[in-house]
């Protein structure tokens, strides 16, 4: 798995996480003081964000994934620390901890 769609959504994950994060101190910092790095830093999260939702439809279309798991994978992009518990999530299944995401759902 280590070439997958998903790997590479794991990849990006963590750092879109943080860059989100920075984006919001930088937003607080540009009220509070005369430091304002929110144009550099709000360029360098879209460019993740983007390259994160682009992974995430390959993965979803690649590893079949249900509605359901698509859908919480992209909530959590949306979430200031969503990005690593999504990474999480893909490093234990690409791990093989558990059984596979696919399996799981299709039972449920």
């Amino acid at each position: 798995m280590k070439n997958s769609a998903a790997h590479r959504l794991r990849l990006v994950s963590g750092p879109e996480g943080l860059s989100f994060i920075l984006l919001l101190i930088c937003s607080v910092l540009k009220r509070t003081t005369s430091f304002n790095a929110v144009p550099v830093m709000g360029m360098i999260h879209g460019m993740l964000f983007i390259a994160y939702v682009a992974f995430w439809g390959l993965a979803w279309q690649k590893q079949g994934w249900t509605g359901k798991r698509a859908a919480l994978l992209f909530v959590l992009s949306v979430l200031p620390t969503g990005g690593f518990f999504a990474e999480r999530m893909l490093a234990r299944e690409e791990r093989g901890e558990g059984a596979p995401a696919a399996a799981v759902e299709a039972a449920a």
